[in-house]
């Protein structure tokens, strides 16, 4: 919508400073000069060709411009929230970001139950991704999936944050035992002394 919206308002603008007392014929003609490629241009052809035929009437530009927004607005918006949708991932981030963000796409790209819970699994890092498929009972509904890649991100990150602290190699802890005055054990294969 933010796209149709600034065109809108840039031919407004233009026609108020430059076409203002052009007729209104000349003033949908002018904005319709402007609609080019893609879907966007069959749909001016087929205006043009209804305009033509006289099986349309646009009898201002104000008018042309509530079609235009009719037509495209939704159409173009709702197309942009998809493409967000199937692009964002997780990455490096942590699993709340990535939902947050997720939540904010979905809101008006008409995704619902399977589909919508498909592209969510599909923007999750593989680890998690995979210990859900993995879980005894899969989550059912999209908060569950988000709820549970949540908390096992947290977990996730909670592991490993502990791993760095301790350490991974944590040396045996029979490794350095004192046995007797002097002696000690060697250690995994090492000599009693």
């Amino acid at each position: 919508m933010e796209e149709v919206s600034a065109f809108i308002n840039a031919a407004r603008l233009y026609i108020r400073i430059k076409m203002m007392e052009e007729v209104a014929v000349t003033q949908v003609t002018w904005v319709l000069s402007y609609i080019q490629g893609g879907i966007a241009e069959a749909w001016k052809d087929n205006l043009l060709d209804e305009l033509a035929k006289g099986e349309l009437e646009v009898e201002s530009v104000e008018q042309l411009f509530t079609k235009i927004r009719n037509d495209f607005g939704e159409t173009l918006e709702k197309k942009r929230k998809i493409e967000q949708l199937r692009t964002i991932e997780q990455g490096g981030r942590t699993c709340d970001k990535y939902m947050q963000e997720f939540k904010k796409v979905t809101r008006e790209s008409g995704y619902e139950r399977r589909p919508l819970i498909e592209e969510f699994k599909r923007g999750l890092n593989g680890t998690i991704r995979r210990k859900l498929a993995e879980a005894e009972e899969l989550p059912t509904t999209i908060g569950e999936w988000q709820e549970r890649a949540v908390r096992l991100d947290r977990n996730q990150r909670q592991s490993r944050a502990e791993e760095r602290v301790l350490g991974r190699n944590m040396a045996c802890p029979e490794e350095n035992v004192q046995l007797r005055e002097g002696g000690s054990y060697g250690g995994r294969g090492g000599q009693i002394t």
